[in-house]
């Protein structure tokens, strides 16, 4: 199972050494797992990383080295390497790699082998998300904050595959913390007054004031998706498949909030606030009770998901 957030950056949870963002459950996560402390988003763009996580293969190989591009069909991705062995393979929540518009329905034959399918191109809409389910172009709209109905669905899904065992593959893709920040659930914004947020001193004066505001709604996000993971790691334990099951946490790339004088809501700059992620990665036979800490850079997640799968549907192009 792969958690993947969006526009979450390495320093912002508990155990990434914030002062100002709770995330005790995600914290919890890391101390029994591998820890990489300098994960590294190889192009910190959401459809540029995504197309990396999906193909194993740099951007300016595939094509994909802007926001809202097609990964091409000939593509051999993630869950068609997983279904061919015989997994289930599941998609929640935001893709960005189908380029045919933002809110348009996708069809199965360019989900890259994803059949359980909740999902829409793009949407940072969070009280208001909208979604496709299966093979229907009708939209849906998931029920108040998206994260905690995908959260649910998840679970759901999790349950019903631990019950009848069928191995499978489900990719959870939340929208947040990516801005728009405002969006955050109000109880949770209230936790984060602005005045009160510690700002890291690379911030300069003049961005401190928008630094704060936008730092109010991307911890209350942050926060929010924490009893997300929450709820996802207690229906492995609760299922019993949590030691059969390989379990990752990242993003696709951080945010700069302000640091080394860049606009808040800013990435794709060479900054450890933009390009640095969380990556956490759960499998209890290997990593067992304790956690532990790896420092060397590991870039992207591609070195470890990929670095085996050595074949493409067109041979003639460059392989892992």
């Amino acid at each position: 199972m792969f958690i993947l957030t969006d526009q979450w950056r390495a320093q912002a949870t508990g155990y990434g050494g914030d002062p100002n963002v709770r995330t005790p459950h995600i914290d919890r996560l890391s101390e029994k797992s591998v820890s990489f402390q300098n994960a590294v988003s190889t192009l910190p763009v959401c459809t540029l990383y995504r197309s990396i996580l999906m193909s194993g293969r740099y951007p300016f190989t595939t094509g994909m080295f802007l926001n809202d591009l097609y990964l091409p069909a000939e593509e051999l991705c993630l869950a068609e390497l997983y279904k061919k062995a015989g997994y289930d393979t599941g998609y929640i929540g935001k893709w960005h790699l189908d380029g045919h518009g933002r809110d348009q329905f996708t069809p199965p034959e360019r989900r890259q082998g994803f059949d359980y399918w909740k999902a829409l191109e793009c949407t940072h809409n969070y009280n208001k998300s909208v979604y496709y389910s299966g093979d229907s172009p009708k939209k849906r709209l998931w029920l108040g904050y998206d994260a905690y109905a995908q959260t649910g669905d998840a679970c759901r899904y999790i349950k019903k595959h631990a019950t009848s065992g069928k191995p499978f593959i489900l990719i959870v893709s939340y929208g947040a913390p990516h801005f728009t920040h405002h969006t955050a659930l109000g109880n949770l914004k209230a936790k984060y007054p602005p005045e009160s947020i510690k700002l890291s001193p690379n911030v300069p004066e003049k961005m401190k004031h928008c630094a704060r505001k936008e730092a109010q709604g991307y911890y209350a996000h942050c926060e929010a998706l924490d009893s997300c993971v929450k709820d996802l790691v207690a229906i492995l334990d609760e299922s019993g498949i949590a030691d059969d099951t390989i379990l990752a946490f990242t993003s696709d790339h951080g945010e700069m909030l302000g640091s080394q004088d860049q606009n808040p809501r800013q990435k794709q700059r060479p900054w450890d606030e933009s390009i640095r992620v969380p990556f956490l990665l759960r499998y209890p036979p290997v990593t067992g009770e304790g956690g532990r800490v790896i420092s060397r850079v590991l870039p992207t997640m591609v070195s470890v998901t990929w670095k085996s799968a050595g074949c493409r549907k067109n041979p003639t192009r460059a392989t892992w």
